[in-house]
């Protein structure tokens, strides 16, 4: 028997949904807001959330992580009226167990339920501690643990990794922590930085070449591929691999068999590749630039890291760890760290990531050479001054001198039309453009609907 959370604001939805599951042999609560379900979700131990998107207090979909955050991490499925392409992909993103279209149907509920509570039992079963060497990857948050877990699976596997995530999120760290748990830890891990590749010569850097195989070719060289036998082949920013150079790359991702330039034989390399960029390769495949084969053969499995932006509750945690690494590698004594310090870097937003925070702490322990603790006067010029322009931008935002208040009247509607477009625009978001659903999500007529988006100016295609 299973325990079973329901989280939908329609009374009817819930009690017929509520008589299936019970049908069905499982424990039953139901609630009907955000609030009362977290509530519900943070004190009780349930297997499985059936959660629908829209509440009166908030959107299900931005639930996700709030459920998957308590200690039982229930497995949810997201239940609704209105359901949308953008919306499914955003909770399948979000972890979801599956994503159903109103009306239930006991037809509908009962494999998605079953799986689900098979799926937990299993994992109960076969449950031991995540045990991972993880030099270099620190931060505790709930979105480093999801990371943690995707390496755990890579590690065990042999299967291609694609490692995607924005400049400075640390890729190449994530990438030698699969290599290190995993049972190649002892072989090789060799980098291809695909970036800097010279065209003329790239088949035999990574193909390696025999003695007299063009000018200058004057002893025998072995590629990178070959040097990768038996370990992880890792290529760095494969977004800027040329499509010269795809094809055959290709080819020894499917036969780990290659012939050097100027050889009669081909030779073998059993390696394992792991991959990393920042680029959006499947828009890449679109325009022409990434062979399609290709993708499909690096994305056997995708782990997408987070901007350090996500990572608020990592901050801190990264902030000790590198300084103390910084002073131990330059055999200087730790500095303390201010609070005011602390707090300036947690509220900055870093557009680097973790490589911008490195760098960040360098700099401030050189400005801080002979002093015991670093304070944010310490900090890079430049990230000082958007931290104090983003003080002032906000401050003067919540601050409406005198000269320029207005009557009550024209605040009200100043508001209201604010609140209106903002609206208008969420809700052609959500609907992508279908007036139908539209108006039956706000309840408006189509014609007075068509004269709010024309009054707002709001760009739409029906």
């Amino acid at each position: 028997m299973g325990k079973v959370l329901i989280i939908d604001d329609n009374k009817f939805n819930t009690e017929a949904l509520c008589d299936m599951v019970e049908s069905l042999g499982h424990e039953v609560t139901c609630t009907y807001t955000a609030e009362e379900g977290i509530r519900e979700a943070q004190s009780h131990c349930f297997d499985v959330v059936f959660l629908d998107v829209q509440l009166p207090d908030g959107n299900g979909l931005l639930l996700l992580p709030i459920i998957h955050a308590t200690p039982a991490d229930p497995e949810v499925i997201i239940i609704t009226g209105f359901g949308s392409p953008d919306g499914a992909e955003l909770a399948i993103r979000n972890g979801a167990w599956d994503f159903i279209e109103k009306p239930l149907e006991r037809k509908l509920i009962e494999l998605p339920l079953v799986r689900a509570l098979q799926y937990r039992e299993a994992k109960k079963q076969k449950s031991r501690p995540l045990i991972l060497k993880r030099e270099g990857i620190v931060g505790s948050s709930s979105i480093m643990g999801n990371c943690l877990i995707l390496i755990a699976q890579a590690a065990a596997s042999d299967a291609n990794v694609l490692i995607t995530g924005e400049t400075g999120t640390g890729k190449e760290v994530f990438a030698r922590a699969i290599h290190n748990n995993s049972s190649r830890s002892a072989m090789p891990f060799v980098t291809v930085d695909c970036a800097s590749l010279p065209p003329a010569i790239i088949e035999s850097i990574l193909f390696g070449h025999e003695k007299g195989a063009f000018t200058g070719a004057d002893r025998i060289q072995e590629g990178l591929v070959r040097q990768a036998d038996g370990g992880s082949l890792f290529l760095d920013e494969v977004g800027d691999l040329p499509l010269s150079a795809q094809k055959a790359f290709l080819r020894v991702l499917q036969e780990h068999r290659f012939r050097p330039l100027g050889a009669k034989r081909e030779v073998e390399s059993e390696f394992r590749v792991i991959a990393a960029t920042n680029r959006d390769l499947d828009k890449m495949v679109g325009e022409g630039k990434i062979r399609e084969d290709l993708l499909f053969r690096l994305r056997a499995i995708n782990i997408e890291l987070p901007p350090l932006r996500d990572r608020q509750g990592d901050i801190k945690e990264l902030i000790t760890y590198y300084v103390n690494k910084i002073c131990t590698r330059q055999c200087a004594e730790v500095k303390g760290l201010s609070p005011e310090f602390i707090e300036a870097l947690c509220a900055y937003e870093w557009p680097g990531n973790v490589r911008e925070l490195v760098n960040a702490l360098e700099s401030a322990l050189a400005a801080a050479l002979h002093e015991t603790i670093l304070y944010p006067k310490h900090l890079p010029t430049n990230i000082r001054v958007r931290l104090i322009r983003g003080a002032v931008s906000k401050k003067n935002d919540t601050t409406i001198p005198s000269a320029k208040m207005t009557s009550l009247k024209e605040r009200r509607d100043s508001v209201f039309a604010r609140e209106e477009r903002q609206y208008l625009q969420e809700l052609i978001a959500v609907t992508e453009g279908n007036i139908r659903e539209a108006c039956a999500i706000s309840g408006l007529g189509r014609a007075r609907l068509y004269q709010l988006i024309k009054k707002h100016g709001i760009p739409i295609s029906d």
